[in-house]
């Protein structure tokens, strides 16, 4: 975790588990038009990771980046979502290599390529940094609800 915080931080898997622990059921949408329903997460609720390394005033934005190189942008306050967790297990059981384990960010309200698999680092930035998807066509934030797919929707 770095950028604009007051304490940068840096854990390996069993020191990631050992942080205070949530779990979250919810819905996911792929901008390919499908949903799942129910899906339950544990891991790391993005509340209690901003609790530990306190963004900065000027931290408006949070870049996600993946060790295949992905990364994916968010406003902050979706980041900040009630819901959105650091997820290391589905449905009880680890995430698998295929489905982003052993960590990925599950944000429920937008478009599932905004919940970056495989996460390697968290940047928390002043100004908004467009990852992959955003660079190529996509919506900057991604709400399934407004149908924000393009980036001319």
């Amino acid at each position: 975790i770095t950028g604009a915080v007051e304490h940068p931080a840096s854990w390996n898997f069993a020191q990631f588990k050992a942080l205070p622990q949530s779990d979250f059921v919810t819905d996911i949408h792929c901008v390919t038009t499908w949903s799942r329903y129910d899906n339950r997460w544990d891991g790391v609720s993005t509340h209690d990771l901003l609790d530990l390394v306190h963004p900065r005033t000027e931290a408006q934005f949070v870049e996600l980046s993946s060790s295949d190189g992905y990364t994916t942008n968010l406003r902050l306050e979706d980041f900040a979502a009630d819901d959105a967790i650091l997820a290391h297990s589905w449905q009880g059981a680890p995430l698998t290599r295929e489905h982003g384990g052993p960590v990925r960010l599950i944000v429920p309200h937008l478009y599932f390529w905004k919940s970056a698999k495989w996460l390697k680092r968290i940047d928390f930035l002043s100004k908004d940094e467009p990852g992959f998807w955003e660079v190529n066509g996509y919506h900057n934030r991604g709400d399934p609800w407004r149908e924000q797919r393009y980036t001319d929707d």
